[in-house]
């Protein structure tokens, strides 16, 4: 008799001696039977019933909507000037340890992950109802049947394809109610931040899940989650109560928050046989108005305390009311305290009034929401997070503000300065971005984009790139006359349909450098140049939703194409005529849930070229702004030369990322703890003596930082290898 039938003979038996141990205590209730030792490995027939059930369940309910109420206790354990750096933190005040944080909101749900939080009623002990740690819908998004939990965040235990990262021990068994209950104990092979560890109370019946006691961290938040499922056929599957308990820590900075949720389902709808929950491919489905709303109508919004006891559904404890008592005192000597600073700061002198508002402004950050004038954000600007490091470009400093008008009828105004310096090329830029969206149903907006561009050189050093071979070609060798570069570029975008956008507009530029006799031998030293400009953006299959008046685009499930091009006009004593072509396609791709690929595809053409004129590519550039990890990985090769973004009047390049919580740091338990992503980079480029220039990289995400090495290869020589390294906290 071989292993294998010997093995399954072993483990039906010992199913058959859970059985019979089992069958007297039938019937009796609230029975707990420790049957096996506190360490016992579930048998695999049961993680396949587990895995097999949790399939099924995670699609069992179709839609619901459900009362939610929240109540929140927050303490802060330590603190320091350090957490007013943390965007959109609500303000702490001094010597107040203990704050108090109640919500109901309307809670609508849509298979297969469309949540929907329309909040009617928000009161707190804080001083302003602003908060980003306010918002905890990830944690009661805690869908355990899913393959993955908190959208995309973490692996579930009950995913067959993370079995190999968990291990499962049966801790206890119980009868209850006449039902067989297991209680599960869920533990990670290794620290992750992917990861959950904790129980499960399952039926043996059915293996439905009663409840759930899981714990883990991400970010700089270590959570512990509670939940009773339903006790009735609509609610069987779906969390009623939830409990939630949260670390921040940040640079010494401890905040505990803990949370209960009570959940009232008002309506549940069941998948039926045949339905398909994900949304058919035909015009009319693309639509996904009727589920979402993602608004709120801040004019019946209850933000009074007297209001809200009103229709709180349970009745405070005697510390939770203090706190709000403690709050109205406060508020009380806050005014009075108020009215003698303002008394008080009339005899400063006017100097030191200004310096002390210089230093508010170099350490705080700014939020500043006036509803008939705008929301205006700011950073600190003496701000370490803003700096970025690559081997290209080295370090570099940026600086965001934003402004943002929303009309009542869905138009919208932004507007966007940045500044940047860097430090390794001692060089200042700037720009603006304005953007009005008159009609927000159709996307239809003026846009002006103002500032100074990178230094280029003109096309008079094509001609020398092109005259010199392969063997001997060096950028050292050739006497590069750099121009600096302002620029303006007018637009008006439309969607013509869904997801085809025309762009149109006017693409100005203003280049000069320093006159020399041996420049004005070969060029002049100012050039002006004037191009209307068409691009083509289409997404086919886009999902979108209107909220009120405006049209928001969700996603698809195909690539999307973009066609540009660009010609120079002698007009307004501009010079040199050329005709710039450039096409491209990406696409973000999601495998086996919190699995990515990215691919970027494209080609550039300058054609027709008359006088001097200046390669520079839309979609093929060396950004000098140092942009966020996403933004600058999309298509830019990390290891390339500047100046060979600016050495052809054509180019075909490729990139492809590859983004997963486990690659090559799998075996190392101990990093897996604090790195949230691993990457794997490529990218090819065919261009005149680049034939190809190829690059590969490794990167980490961290919830602090991400950092990546790259190697550059020329001409199938290893060249180059470098790093880059952005400060992310806070910006994900």
């Amino acid at each position: 008799m071989s292993y294998i039938v010997k093995k399954g003979i072993l483990k039906l038996l010992h199913l058959l001696l859970i059985v019979c141990c089992m069958m007297p205590l039938v019937g009796k209730s609230e029975n707990i039977i420790s049957l096996f030792p506190r360490v016992r490995v579930v048998p695999d027939s049961i993680l396949e019933k587990m895995y097999s059930s949790a399939s099924i369940y995670s699609e069992e309910v179709k839609g619901y909507k459900a009362n939610l109420y929240l109540k929140g206790t927050i303490t802060v354990h330590k603190k320091n000037r350090i957490i007013k750096y943390v965007p959109s933190m609500f303000k702490l005040e001094d010597s107040i340890s203990n704050y108090m944080h109640e919500s109901i909101s309307e809670l609508k749900y849509t298979a297969p992950a469309i949540y929907d939080r329309k909040i009617k009623a928000m009161v707190s002990t804080f001083r302003s109802q602003r908060g980003e740690m306010f918002d905890i819908m990830d944690y009661m998004k805690f869908n355990v049947y899913s393959s993955s939990l908190m959208g995309d965040k973490l692996l579930s235990p009950l995913n067959r394809q993370s079995k190999i990262h968990y291990k499962y021990m049966l801790d206890s068994l119980s009868v209850i109610n006449g039902k067989v209950e297991c209680k599960i104990r869920v533990v990670p092979r290794y620290k992750s931040t992917k990861l959950v560890e904790g129980y499960m109370w399952l039926s043996a019946d059915d293996w439905s899940v009663n409840s759930f006691e899981l714990e883990g961290a991400y970010d700089l938040v270590d959570f512990k989650i509670k939940a009773n499922m339903g006790n009735t056929p609509q609610t069987k599957y779906l969390p009623c109560y939830m409990d939630l308990d949260m670390h921040f820590r940040f640079l010494k900075n401890h905040l505990q928050m803990r949370y209960s949720g009570w959940l009232d389902y008002t309506d549940v709808e069941f998948t039926r046989l045949g339905d398909i929950i994900y949304l058919k491919k035909d015009r009319s489905k693309y639509n996904l108005s009727s589920l979402y709303t993602l608004t709120c109508d801040t004019t019946k919004l209850v933000t009074d305390i007297d209001s809200f006891s009103r229709i709180r559904p349970f009745p405070l404890t005697d510390e939770e009311e203090q706190l709000y008592i403690e709050r109205k005192e406060r508020r009380k000597l806050n005014i009075e305290k108020f009215r003698k600073d303002s008394i008080e700061n009339l005899k400063f002198p006017k100097s030191q009034v200004f310096l002390g508002q210089v230093g508010d402004a170099l350490i705080n950050s700014y939020d500043i929401d006036l509803p008939k004038v705008g929301s205006i954000n700011c950073s600190p600007i003496i701000n370490p997070l803003l700096l970025s490091y690559s081997h290209r470009n080295g370090i570099s400093y940026r600086q965001v503000y934003k402004y943002n008008k929303l009309f009542y009828d869905g138009r919208l105004l932004r507007i966007a300065p940045q500044i940047g310096f860097n430090f390794t090329k001692k060089e200042l830029y700037a720009k603006a971005d304005v953007e009005y969206v008159y009609n927000p149903r159709k996307h239809g907006a003026f846009e002006l984009h103002v500032g100074n561009g990178n230094r280029i050189y003109s096309s008079v050093v094509l001609d020398q790139l092109e005259a010199m071979p392969d063997s001997t070609f060096s950028f050292d060798g050739l006497d590069l006359d750099y121009f600096k570069d302002i620029y303006v570029n007018l637009s008006h975008n439309i969607e013509i349909v869904n997801g085809l956008s025309l762009w149109t507009g006017l693409s100005m530029h203003w280049r000069y450098t320093k006159s020399t006799p041996e420049l004005a031998a070969k060029v002049r030293s100012r050039y002006n140049s004037f191009a209307p400009r068409i691009r083509v953006e289409w997404t086919p299959g886009m999902y979108y939703y209107m909220n009120g008046n405006r049209k928001i685009n969700v996603g698809s499930h195909y690539p999307t194409f973009i066609a540009d091009y660009e010609r120079g006009i002698r007009v307004l004593k501009s010079s040199g005529r050329y005709e710039r072509l450039e096409l491209s396609a990406e696409q973000v791709i999601k495998v086996r849930n919190i699995h990515h690929i990215a691919y970027h595809l494209g080609c550039g053409f300058f054609l027709n070229q008359d006088d001097v004129y200046f390669v520079d590519f839309v979609n093929f550039s060396n950004r000098n702004l140092p942009q966020g990890w996403n933004d600058d990985i999309g298509g830019t090769f990390q290891m390339l030369d500047g100046r060979w973004y600016n050495a052809s009047s054509h180019y075909v390049r490729g990139n492809m990322t590859y983004e997963s919580p486990f690659i090559l740091l799998y075996p190392v338990s101990k990093l897996l703890s604090f790195i949230q992503k691993e990457r794997i980079y490529a990218g090819i480029l065919f261009m005149p003596h680049l034939n190809p220039y190829f690059e590969i990289g490794y990167g980490i995400g961290t919830h602090i930082f991400d950092a990546g090495v790259f190697i550059g290869n020329e001409r199938g020589k290893f060249t180059s290898i470098g790093c880059k390294f952005t400060f992310e906290l806070f910006n994900k």
